[in-house]
């Protein structure tokens, strides 16, 4: 099973919309209750009324209003439902790589152990089964470290700048001795087995440009 994403917790748009909608409730809770109190409404409140009475849905006025609110309302919908948190890449779980062969392992030694054994470990695995499943993840920035040390370790490299997205990592490297074709070779090599020791969910494709040292 997949992995699922970090969520955002979003704590300063929620807070912010919090505290707008109990400041607008508690000014309308406040101006009903001073007009059930024989008071007059507030000045706002008339002039609101007002506006509404005269104004119709077709003036400008009400149609950029309306665009406005649909407009926030989207942005609110899509800091709802997007997980956020997009400097972060999800690592597999150990389960993810090994799940196949301890199957495998587990069912040869089940049939040379003995009864007892095998409920033993049937009983460990339905614990390990009703646990959540474990997540992992790696910054972006570490990543890009990561596999900008292993270019440096490619002979003939003198500097590399690596940049990681979520479906694409660019390496770019600079070569002060060898043939170019030979460093573009021998960096694919390393940073592919270094996008696959990174263990991500969804492993980027490596793009790699290298260049002669301009001296």
């Amino acid at each position: 099973m997949t992995a699922r994403r970090f969520r955002s917790a979003r704590r300063i748009p929620a807070a912010l919309v919090a505290l707008l909608v109990l400041a607008v409730a508690g000014l309308f809770l406040y101006d009903l209750a001073a007009v059930r109190a024989d008071r007059p409404a507030m000045a706002w409140r008339r002039e609101l009324a007002h506006r509404l009475e005269v104004h119709t849905p077709a003036d400008p006025g009400v149609q950029l209003a309306g665009v406005a609110l649909a407009l926030a309302g989207v942005v609110l919908l899509l800091l709802a439902f997007t997980p956020g948190i997009r400097r972060i890449l999800m690592m597999r779980s150990p389960g993810q790589d090994t799940g196949q062969d301890t199957g495998q392992d587990t069912g040869q030694d089940a049939g040379q152990d003995t009864g007892q054994d095998s409920g033993h470990e049937a009983g460990q695995d339905a614990v390990e089964a009703s646990r959540p499943p474990l997540r992992a993840g790696i910054g972006r920035k570490d990543a890009a470290q990561v596999l900008r040390d292993r270019a440096m370790e490619v002979p003939g490299v003198r500097s590399a700048r690596v940049r990681m997205g979520r479906s694409r990592v660019r390496v770019r490297a600079t070569s002060h001795f060898r043939e170019l074709d030979e460093v573009r070779a021998d960096l694919d090599a390393v940073i592919a087995v270094g996008i696959e020791e990174l263990g991500l969910v969804h492993p980027p494709r490596p793009r790699l440009r290298v260049r002669r040292r301009a001296d």
